[in-house]
């Protein structure tokens, strides 16, 4: 594994200049996941990404990931990490000293089981990170992966991560204070879930953890991301939920739950 802290520069390119433009345009935005995986894309190739904190002593927490060009498995990488690798992953310790970025090819990961089921089942090849220590004690990182087509990042993709790295890194965190904040605004899942569960009695699980989220207003996104399924799996549960109750647009349910808890 290769690490650096990061060195200031005389200026950035040009097509780092448009990456960041890109990026800071989209932050705070419900597509930001998608969106700003394109904008880096124009300074360096990444297939996927995605953002997480990792502490000591507790489970990782995924912000968001997304695909580029690439079937996106990020949750299932997510879901195979969070189910036990986490707990021997030792990759992002130096960032607890300062922020620094990490190159980290599938082959350097010292535990096969987090090999096998992260980078070999899904095609990853190499891993580019910046992270940076937070005031609770864990790591922030922001993780651009190259799939196994896409070969090793080359050395003008390095140089233009490097010019690009803070600021993504800030942009990242802005996204993630202002979504924060929006979440602490949105009425309660659990809630809006009984309610729910009072008027049809007979829904399942899944559908009812749905809805709830689409009455806190998060998006099919951000509903994926908080359940750990897929956009697909997501509406599918939307679908059969509005045929059980009768409804057909989204307004409607607003109008017979929202106000009600």
């Amino acid at each position: 594994m290769q690490t650096w802290r990061l060195a200031p520069h005389s200026g950035p390119r040009h097509d780092v200049q448009t990456s960041l433009a890109g990026l800071i345009g989209t932050v705070g935005s419900e597509s930001f996941a998608q969106s700003a995986l394109l904008h880096v894309n124009r300074a360096l190739h990444a297939g996927s990404w995605a953002v997480y904190r990792v502490w000591k002593d507790r489970a990782p927490v995924l912000h968001f990931s997304s695909a580029h060009g690439v079937r996106d498995t990020t949750r299932d990488c997510f879901a195979a990490y969070l189910d036990g690798l986490y707990r021997r992953d030792r990759t992002f310790d130096i960032a607890k000293q300062g922020t620094a970025m990490l190159r980290l090819s599938a082959h350097d990961i010292p535990n096969p089981d987090h090999r096998e089921a992260i980078y070999k089942r899904h095609g990853v090849s190499e891993r580019l990170s910046i992270a940076e220590p937070q005031p609770d004690g864990g790591v922030l990182a922001v993780n651009l992966y190259h799939h196994e087509h896409q070969g090793a990042f080359a050395d003008g993709e390095l140089e233009n991560f490097e010019q690009l790295a803070m600021g993504l890194l800030a942009s990242v965190r802005r996204h993630i204070e202002l979504t924060d904040t929006a979440e602490s605004s949105r009425p309660d899942a659990a809630q809006l879930r009984a309610a729910l569960q009072r008027r049809h009695p007979e829904m399942p699980a899944r559908e009812l953890d749905v809805c709830a989220r689409l009455l806190q207003g998060l998006s099919y996104d951000g509903i994926a991301a908080d359940l750990g399924l897929s956009v697909a799996t997501v509406k599918t549960y939307r679908r059969r939920a509005f045929e059980r109750m009768g409804l057909h647009f989204k307004s409607e349910l607003f109008a017979a739950f929202v106000g009600q808890v």
